[in-house]
């Protein structure tokens, strides 16, 4: 599983990384981790608001800071 979060590293970009990092932990899932701050990378999402989450190529959060429930979900547990 791949995960990038997209966002220039503002502290909401940072706690929606260690909220995703803390919920692969807890449900013992392994993912690479990517923190993608180039705006042409973003731009290939058509993300208008970050953070935004994207797990193995598809946009599953964007514009607000998950809650670890949310993240869960959209890990498949």
């Amino acid at each position: 599983m791949r995960i990038e979060i997209l966002g220039s590293g503002c502290p909401k970009c940072r706690a929606t990384e260690r909220i995703v990092r803390e919920q692969l932990q807890t449900l013992g899932l392994t993912a690479d981790v990517v923190h993608v701050t180039d705006p042409q990378e973003m731009r290939k999402y058509q993300v208008v608001f970050t953070p935004a989450v994207v797990v193995d190529g598809r946009v599953v959060s964007s514009g607000h800071v998950p809650t670890g429930e949310e993240v869960s979900h959209f890990l498949g547990a």
